[in-house]
């Protein structure tokens, strides 16, 4: 069976959803929120597609939506787009939040970066320059004296109730649990063990039935 037509790289496959998919695809001028449940779209649309495969569709859009453009794209327009570029829903408030703190957390890992790669003599030297060791160590025991205990943050009154297994279906909404957060999704594709959620912002995510919880 011939093979070598078969997309490998993620950017590959990036480039045949703009050539497939070029009025909802964009590089980088008219970007626009895809629509809610554009995976399920896609993967009608290819079926039976010997370049890309439904995975590599997924991860595809992934890197799409996690993009600074994209994300950006979110905050700024009043409505999402389907797959030949017709206005669909309206962008809900709670969406071009997520997408702004998703904006903030990805700029501040890269300046973060940045800043570590910066030649660390430099750092030392400014710093040696601004005040004497003694007076260094001196003035962090008052400044940390006189700092004022943060905040504890404020507990969550409402029970958060995992979702029922009978509930796990293509479709319904839930919230999924990202590292410390929970964020509103809906179930694209359940596959065994394996549950395939789409984020507020259009990323799709795989994750299991037991970091899903009732809305």
């Amino acid at each position: 069976m011939e093979t070598t037509n078969k997309l490998k790289d993620i950017n590959e496959v990036l480039e045949f959803l703009y050539q497939e998919f070029p009025q909802c695809f964009k590089q980088k001028d008219g970007i626009k929120p895809l629509k809610v449940g554009i995976f399920k779209d896609i993967a009608e649309r290819i079926e039976g597609s010997e370049k890309v495969s439904k995975t590599q569709v997924r991860q595809a859009l992934r890197k799409y939506t996690s993009n600074w453009r994209y994300l950006e794209a979110v905050t700024k327009s009043e409505f999402r787009i389907d797959l030949d570029g017709n206005q669909g829903e309206k962008v809900e408030q709670e969406h071009i939040d997520h997408a702004q703190k998703a904006l903030e957390e990805s700029r501040a890992k890269m300046a973060k970066r940045k800043k570590q790669q910066r030649p660390r003599q430099d750092s030392d030297s400014k710093s040696f320059k601004k005040k004497p060791a003694h007076a260094n160590k001196a003035g962090e025991r008052s400044s940390s004296a006189n700092k004022p205990a943060k905040a504890a943050p404020a507990k969550r009154s409402g029970k958060i109730e995992p979702l029922p297994a009978g509930e796990v279906k293509v479709n319904n909404k839930v919230k999924v649990k990202l590292g410390q957060a929970l964020v509103n999704a809906v179930i694209t594709e359940v596959n065994k063990d394996d549950v395939h959620v789409e984020l507020v912002t259009g990323m799709q995510v795989k994750t299991k039935a037991d970091s899903l919880y009732i809305i």
